[in-house]
C-alpha cells in the first residue's frame, strides 16, 4: 500500500540501491523453474527482472484476478526507488516516468488554515498503469503470467518448482499455511480507514485534519494523474462509531463491493475540501491497518516478498516502494549467489534492516495519527511542524534544508529568535532560569565503594557543567544504606556524605555557573547488586543487604526475594527522602530529582506488575500512588521554594498488564498537584521480562502525552543523541527539555559542540573563557581545498515549491 510521502533524508541508502560497476552474469546452477504467487507490482517486477537476468529461466506467475481488473488508486515513489528502477530496467523506468505526477509541496490543512512546506520531491502514478507497464514488460520477456488462475497450494508449488516467490499480499495464504515456519506477528491497529479516489486534482500532498463534534477526521490525499487523486480517510475507532460509520458498515460486503453509504457520508463531511468534486470508490470499505512482521521470510525454497513479508503504514507511503525494492534485491541475489539457499539468505539479510528501519518510522507515524486528537489544540505552525517530523526521518535540519522559510516561520510563531536553534532557547523552571533546553541526566559512575561521591564523580560533573548543558544532574544517590542499587553507589544519609557533596558542588561552581541537580532514590528490589559488568547487568551480591518492595516479588529468578514493606518501613522511607532532600539543599544543589521510575522502590509501588498489595498502598491506582505522593509531599515541604523539584517516572512497563497511558497521565497529574515542577518521562526497567521497542526517541511520545494532558513541563529522555533530534522534539512541542545521556558519555562537551555545528554563538551556549579559541570546529584535512569550476553553465537550483498543475487536454 502506498498513500503518503516517503519520509527519508537525502542520500539515505535503501534496498533499491545496489553497488554499480557493470552487470554480473547469472550464477550457473541457480533456480531454473520459478513460481510467483501474485501479479501485483512486486510479483511482476521480480518476474521481469529475474527473466531479464537469465532468459533461460522458466517463470510462471499465478494471479486469481483478470489482467484488466483494476484495484487501488495511486502509488508514490521515492527518489531512491526510482534510481533503482532506472538502473535495473530502463524500459520500465521510461514507461512509468512519462506518466508521473510530480510535485514538491506538502499542504497541511488544519484549524481553517493551510501551511505549506516545500522541497520534498514526489512522483506518483496510477497503480493500475504501473501494473500495466509491468504486465507488458513481462509479456515482452516471455514470462508466463496466468490470469484468473489461483495458485496451487504453496507446498505443491514448492515440490514442482525450484523456487516459489509468495507475493500474495498482506493476507498471504502462503504465509498463513506455514505459521510455524514464518512465525508471523500481526499488529492490527484500532483506527479505521477507507481508501478512495477523487476527481479533484490536488496540487500537493495534502494532509487534512478536521475536527467535528464526534472527533477528528484526517485525510491523506495526493494527485496521481491529470484527473485523479488518492483520498484516504482515517478516523480513530471511538470517533468512527460516534460518527455513525459503524452502523453503515455493519453488513457483510461481497468481494470487490464498496461501502457506498460510508463513501457518501465522507463526501458530506469533507465537502469543504472537495470543492464540488466526487469521491470515487473501488472495493472501498472501512478496514484497520495491520503491520505484518515475520521472524523469517523464507522456508525451504519458498520466500515472501512485499506485503506478504512485511507492511508499513500508508502514512509514509512505503508499501509498493518496499515491494519493488524487495523484487530488485531478490532477483539480484539469485544471480549473485551460488546456491538458492544462499540467495534467499542474502536477500533477507540485505532487505530486513531496510524494512525494519522503515517499519520503525512507519510505526511512529501511525501512532502519531492514531493520537492526533492530543495535538488539535496547537497553533497551526507548530502542528504542521509536528506532523512533518512525526516519523523522525524528517527533522528540523532536514526541513531547514528543504524549505528555510517554512522552518523560520515555525521558529518565529513559537517564540523563537532568528539564528537561535530551539535547543538554545531559555526556560524558566520554578525560580531557576535555564540558559538552554539540554539536560545531562543522572549518569551513574559506580565508583563509590564508601558511599561518598568519588573523584570520578567530581571529574564527570565538572566536565558536564563545562560542556554547555542547561542543567546537569548527579545520579542515583541513595537515601539510605539499604536503598543503594549497588555497593558502589553514593548516598546522602550521613553528615560526611553531605560535606563531600557540598565540597563537590563548590568545586563545580568555581569553574561553571551551570545549575547542578541531584537525583535521590531508593532502589528497592533492584538493590544489592554488583556494579554492572561489560554486558550492562549487575549481578546480585553474595553478601548483599535485605531488600524492600511493595510485594515479595524478586526482580528475576536469580535475585533475592524482597521483604514486603510494612507501615514502619514506609514511614522510614518517607523520612529518609525528606532528610536527604534537606541535606541536598544545604549542599547547594539547585535542582532535586526523585527517582520514581525504572523499577526502584517508588516505581514498584506505582506499577500493577510489581505492587500486589491489598491494603491502602496497593490495588487501584489511587492506592498505588499513596506512598509516592507521601514521599513527594514530604520532600516538597523541606526543599526550598523556587528550587525546581523534578520526578522521573516510567510511563510504560513494556509488558502485558503494566501501566497504561491513562494511568501514566493520572500519575503525573497527581505528582504535579503534590508539588512536582516537571516530570522526567522515561519508560521501562520495571520488570525483567520487558520488551521495549528501542529506537531513536522511542520514549518521546510519552513526554508529549504527559505534557499535553497535564500541562506540566516534561523532559524527553532516551535514545536522543543528535542536536537535530533535540531541536525537532522541542520545536514540535513534544517536551520542554531534552535529556541527552549516553551521547554525553561519548562527548562531555556535546552541547558546546552542537552549538559549533549549528554556527550558534549566543548566550545559550557560552564557552568557558579559557576555551574560547576552540569554539569553532578546527579545520580538517582538505579544509583549504577550493574546488575549480567544472561546468560552463551551472544548473539552476530546483524550485522549493513545485505544484502539480497538469495542462488541460490538448494543450
Amino acid at each position: 500500500m502506498t498513500g503518503g510521502p516517503q519520509q527519508s533524508t537525502a542520500g539515505q541508502q535503501t534496498g533499491g540501491q545496489r553497488p554499480t560497476g557493470g552487470p554480473q552474469q547469472p550464477t550457473p546452477g541457480g533456480p531454473r523453474r520459478i513460481a510467483v504467487i501474485g501479479a501485483g507490482p512486486g510479483g511482476l517486477y521480480f518476474a521481469a527482472l529475474a527473466k531479464q537476468l537469465d532468459p533461460a529461466r522458466e517463470i510462471t506467475v499465478f494471479e486469481r484476478d483478470g489482467r484488466e481488473d483494476a484495484f487501488g488508486f495511486g502509488v508514490v515513489f521515492s527518489d531512491e526507488t526510482l534510481d533503482g528502477i532506472a538502473q535495473a530496467d530502463p524500459k520500465v523506468f521510461a514507461a512509468i516516468s512519462a506518466e508521473f505526477a510530480r510535485w514538491s509541496d506538502i499542504d497541511i490543512r488544519y484549524a481553517g488554515q493551510v501551511r505549506t512546506s516545500g522541497g520534498h520531491g514526489f512522483a506518483a502514478l496510477d497503480r493500475n498503469r504501473l501494473r500495466a507497464v509491468l504486465q507488458d514488460r513481462c509479456a515482452e520477456l516471455a514470462v508466463d503470467v496466468r490470469y484468473r488462475t489461483p495458485a496451487p497450494p504453496a507446498d505443491r508449488l514448492a515440490a514442482e518448482y525450484d523456487l516459489v516467490v509468495a507475493a500474495d499480499g498482506i493476507h498471504s495464504g502462503t504465509r498463513a499455511a506455514r505459521p510455524e515456519a514464518f512465525r508471523t506477528e500481526l499488529d492490527e491497529r484500532h483506527c479505521r480507514y477507507i481508501w478512495l479516489a477523487t476527481d479533484k486534482v490536488f496540487e500537493a500532498f495534502t494532509f487534512i485534519v478536521e475536527e467535528f463534534d464526534f472527533g477528528t477526521v484526517q485525510v491523506h490525499a495526493y494527485p496521481y494523474s491529470a484527473t485523479r487523486s488518492t483520498f484516504i480517510v482515517e478516523i480513530a475507532a471511538d470517533a468512527w462509531r460516534r460518527a455513525g460509520f459503524e452502523a453503515l458498515a455493519a453488513r457483510e460486503f461481497a468481494r470487490g463491493e464498496s461501502d457506498l453509504a460510508s463513501v457518501e457520508r465522507c463526501a458530506e463531511l469533507l465537502a469543504g475540501h472537495l470543492d464540488g468534486h466526487r469521491l470515487i470508490p473501488n472495493a472501498s470499505r472501512w478496514i484497520r491497518f495491520t503491520t505484518v512482521r515475520n521472524a523469517s521470510w523464507r522456508h525451504g525454497n519458498t520466500v515472501l516478498l512485499g506485503d506478504a513479508a512485511h507492511s508499513a503504514h500508508f502514512s509514509i507511503g512505503s508499501g509498493t516502494k518496499l515491494a519493488l525494492e524487495d523484487a530488485l534485491a531478490l532477483a539480484a541475489a539469485l544471480s549473485e549467489q551460488p546456491t538458492p539457499d544462499g540467495a534467499l539468505a542474502a536477500y533477507e539479510a540485505e532487505r530486513r534492516p531496510v524494512v525494519e528501519s522503515t517499519q520503525r518510522a512507519a510505526q511512529a507515524s501511525l501512532e502519531w495519527f492514531e493520537t492526533v486528537g492530543r495535538r488539535t489544540g496547537r497553533d497551526p505552525d507548530r502542528f504542521a511542524f509536528d506532523l512533518l517530523t512525526r516519523s523522525r526521518r524528517v527533522t528540523y535540519d532536514n526541513l531547514r534544508a528543504r524549505d528555510p522559510e517554512f522552518t523560520a516561520a515555525v521558529d518565529a510563531a513559537t517564540g523563537g529568535s532568528p539564528g537561535v536553534p530551539p535547543m538554545f532557547r531559555p526556560l524558566k523552571l520554578g525560580a531557576l532560569e535555564l540558559r538552554n533546553r539540554i539536560v545531562v541526566p543522572p549518569l551513574a559512575t559506580f565508583t563509590s565503594p564508601d558511599g561518598l561521591p568519588s573523584a570520578f564523580d567530581r571529574a564527570q560533573l565538572t566536565a558536564h557543567a563545562l560542556g554547555g548543558a542547561g542543567l546537569v544532574i548527579a545520579g542515583m544517590t541513595a537515601v539510605s544504606p539499604e536503598g543503594r542499587a549497588t555497593d558502589r553507589c553514593p548516598g546522602l544519609w550521613t553528615d560526611r556524605q553531605e560535606g563531600a557533596w557540598a565540597e563537590l558542588r563548590r568545586a563545580v561552581a568555581a569553574v561553571s555557573d551551570t545549575p547542578v541537580g541531584l537525583q535521590l532514590t531508593h532502589a528497592g528490589r533492584r538493590g544489592a547488586t554488583a556494579a554492572p559488568g561489560p554486558d550492562g547487568i549487575g549481578r546480585p551480591l553474595a553478601d548483599g543487604w535485605p531488600l524492600l518492595a511493595p510485594s515479595p516479588l524478586p526482580w528475576d529468578s536469580g535475585s533475592a526475594v524482597p521483604h514486603e514493606a510494612n507501615d514502619v518501613h514506609l514511614a522510614v522511607v518517607t523520612a529518609d527522602f525528606a532528610a536527604a532532600a534537606e541535606r541536598a539543599a544545604r549542599a547547594g544543589f539547585d535542582v532535586l530529582e526523585l527517582q520514581f521510575g525504572h523499577g526502584h522502590l517508588l516505581s514498584a509501588f506505582l506499577s500493577p506488575l510489581t505492587n500486589h498489595r491489598t491494603d491502602g498502598y496497593g490495588g487501584p491506582l489511587a492506592h498505588r500512588l499513596r506512598l509516592p505522593v507521601e514521599v513527594l509531599s514530604a520532600v516538597r515541604a523541606v526543599w526550598p521554594a523556587g528550587r525546581p523539584l523534578l520526578v522521573r517516572i516510567s510511563a510504560a512497563d513494556w509488558a502485558p498488564g503494566g501501566t497504561t497511558e491513562d494511568e501514566a497521565v493520572a500519575i503525573c497529574r497527581a505528582l504535579g498537584e503534590a508539588g512536582a515542577d516537571a516530570v522526567d518521562v522515561s519508560t521501562g526497567e520495571v520488570v525483567a521480562h520487558q520488551r521495549p521497542p528501542y529506537g531513536r526517541g522511542f520514549q518521546t511520545p510519552f513526554a508529549e502525552l504527559v505534557r499535553a494532558a497535564t500541562g506540566l513541563p516534561t523532559v524527553a529522555v532516551g535514545a536522543i543523541s543528535g542536536h537535530d533530534d533535540a531541536n525537532s522534539v522541542l520545536l514540535a512541542g513534544r517536551a520542554d527539555l531534552v535529556a541527552v545521556g549516553r551521547a554525553q558519555l561519548h562527548d562531555p562537551f556535546w552541547t558546546l559542540h552542537a552549538a559549533a555545528e549549528q554556527a550558534y554563538t549566543g548566550a545559550g551556549a557560552p564557552w568557558p573563557a579559557p576555551w574560547l579559541a576552540g569554539r569553532r570546529r578546527p579545520p580538517g584535512p582538505g579544509a583549504d581545498k577550493v574546488a575549480p569550476r567544472l561546468h560552463l553553465l551551472r544548473e539552476a537550483a530546483p524550485p522549493v515549491h513545485r505544484r502539480w498543475r497538469p495542462a488541460p487536454d490538448g494543450q
